[in-house]
């Protein structure tokens, strides 16, 4: 799945439909999870495999595999709970219907996903080819 989900397509897609997780939380209409969820589960496979690694996402999605195969003991795991936090705390604000509440911990998850595949792909650069 990571060879695929590598494609920059994938992954910048699927980072900017974050906020539509909130959209069946808000509208209460579960039924409008069914699509988002959908495109959460095709998303990673759809595109095909980059032909290189040269990407910064790509390399930053590699990484991401590499980290969790080999599970360093490294400040990641600090940033991926925090965003997991961010995360919940903006499905609980769309629950409560609290829009900027909603918007600023979504803008957050989205900001420290970006850190998290930075560092990411500074850890797939740093091991040996």
């Amino acid at each position: 799945m990571f060879a695929r989900h590598s494609n920059p397509w994938s992954a910048w897609t699927r980072w900017a439909s974050t906020p539509l997780v909130l959209v069946p939380v808000w509208t209460r209409r579960w039924r409008d999870a069914a699509p988002v969820a959908a495109w959460l589960l095709v998303n990673p496979v759809i595109f095909p495999e980059p032909a290189d690694d040269h990407n910064w996402a790509t390399r930053a999605i590699l990484g991401e595999e590499l980290w969790i195969t080999r599970r360093p003991k490294d400040g990641a795991w600090i940033v991926s709970a925090v965003t997991s936090v961010a995360a919940l705390c903006a499905i609980v604000a769309a629950r409560r219907r609290r829009l900027r509440a909603a918007a600023t911990a979504t803008a957050i998850q989205m900001a420290l996903t970006v850190v998290y595949w930075q560092m990411m792909a500074r850890y797939r650069d740093r091991q040996p080819a």
